[in-house]
C-alpha cells in the first residue's frame, strides 16, 4: 500500500517539484526503457537516469524496477504515470486558455472522434455552433474508441464521440445515438446478389472486422451476431477504421459487420450486398465523453453545452439510426 503525504510533506512537494522531472518520467513510464527515453528527449542516458533518481529522492518512493531484461512501473510508479498525464494535459492547455480573453467566443476544440461517425444531430449541432461563433475554431482526429478515451482522459481532447464498453468514472457519458450493425459482403463473394439466404449459408465464410470485434470489447453484441452465423474463428482482416473496413469487404476479403445506416448508399449502389440476420440487429450505443474536471476555454464550453442541450431535447426514437 502506498504510504499517504502528510500535509507538511505534500504542500512542500507541491512547491518544489520540477514539471521537468515529471515530464522525464512520463516519457520513460511510455517508452519502456531510458535508451529510448533519452531518444525521444533528445538527451543522454546519464541524465535521464538522474532524472529519474532525483525525482524518487524527492517522492521518497521507488518508481521503477530496472535490471537487465526487466523495466517495470512499481505501483506508486503506475499511480505517479496517471496523475502526470493529467497534469500534462492541463499545462498544454494552458495556452489555449490564454488567448480566450475576448467577449467574442474564441478558442480550439479538439474532438476525437470514432470513425465514420453519421449523426445528423450531431451535423447539425456543429453548423449551429460555427454560425453563432465563427471565431472559433474545429479539429476532429478520427481514431480506434479506446484511443479517443484516453486523449479526453488525458485532456488532449475536448469531447469524443465513440463507442464505450467500460466507464471510467472520472468521465462523464450521454449517449448520442443508436444504430444498429448488419453482416454484408461484396461484389467478388459468392453470396453477393443472392437472395433467400439463411444463416447456415455462411457457414465457414471468412471474415473481416473491426479491432474492437471481441467479446471483451465495445463491439460485443456484433462479436456474438458473428458467432451465431458460424463464420469462419479466423478473421482475414481488422481494421479500427469503418472505412478500411468497408473496403476489404468490397474487395471480396469476407463477411464484415457495417452499421447499416451508414451504407445505406452502398447497397442502392451495388457495392455491398446485405446478409442474413436480417431482423433483432445488434444495437451498438455511440456516445459523448467528456472530462468534467477539465479547464476549457470557451468555445469548448459552448460547443458541448450546445450539443449536450441538443440529445437531452431530443428523444432517442429521433436518434435511432436504422
Amino acid at each position: 500500500m502506498i504510504e499517504t503525504l502528510r500535509p507538511i510533506q505534500a504542500e512542500r512537494l507541491a512547491r518544489e517539484l520540477d514539471w521537468n522531472l515529471l515530464r522525464t518520467f512520463i516519457v520513460l513510464a511510455q517508452s519502456g526503457s531510458v535508451t529510448r527515453a533519452a531518444d525521444k528527449l533528445r538527451l543522454k542516458q546519464p541524465t535521464v537516469s538522474s532524472a529519474l533518481k532525483r525525482l524518487e529522492d524527492r517522492l521518497g518512493r521507488k518508481l521503477i524496477h530496472r535490471k537487465p531484461g526487466q523495466f517495470e512501473l512499481t505501483e506508486a510508479g503506475d499511480l505517479l504515470f496517471r496523475e502526470a498525464i493529467e497534469i500534462q494535459g492541463a499545462i498544454l492547455r494552458l495556452g489555449t486558455l490564454m488567448r480566450d480573453v475576448t467577449d467574442e467566443v474564441r478558442g480550439h476544440v479538439e474532438i476525437a472522434m470514432a470513425s465514420h461517425v453519421v449523426s445528423p444531430l450531431f451535423d447539425d449541432t456543429l453548423r449551429e455552433f460555427h454560425e453563432r461563433h465563427p471565431a472559433a475554431t474545429l479539429s476532429i482526429n478520427v481514431s480506434a474508441s479506446k484511443d479517443a478515451l484516453e486523449a479526453v482522459t488525458a485532456r488532449r481532447a475536448s469531447m469524443a464521440v465513440c463507442l464505450v464498453r467500460d466507464r471510467n468514472p472520472k468521465l462523464e457519458y450521454l449517449r448520442l445515438f443508436r444504430e444498429f450493425f448488419g453482416l454484408f459482403c461484396g461484389p467478388p463473394h459468392p453470396l453477393f446478389g443472392r437472395t433467400g439466404l439463411t444463416k447456415a449459408d455462411l457457414a465457414g465464410q471468412s471474415a473481416v472486422s473491426f479491432v474492437t470485434d471481441r467479446l471483451e470489447d465495445a463491439l460485443r453484441p456484433v462479436t456474438l451476431m458473428r458467432a451465431e452465423a458460424d463464420l469462419e474463428d479466423r478473421v482475414v482482416g481488422t481494421s479500427a477504421n469503418l472505412e478500411e473496413v468497408r473496403r476489404m469487404i468490397i474487395a471480396g476479403l469476407g463477411v464484415g459487420p457495417l452499421p447499416a445506416h451508414v451504407v445505406k448508399r452502398d447497397v442502392r449502389d451495388g457495392l455491398l450486398w446485405q446478409l442474413p440476420p436480417y431482423e433483432n440487429l445488434p444495437e451498438i450505443a455511440v456516445h459523448v465523453v467528456w472530462n468534467p474536471k477539465a479547464k476549457t476555454n470557451r468555445a469548448e464550453s459552448a460547443l458541448l453545452d450546445m450539443l449536450l442541450t441538443k440529445i437531452r431535447e431530443t428523444p432517442i426514437e429521433q436518434r435511432t439510426y436504422l
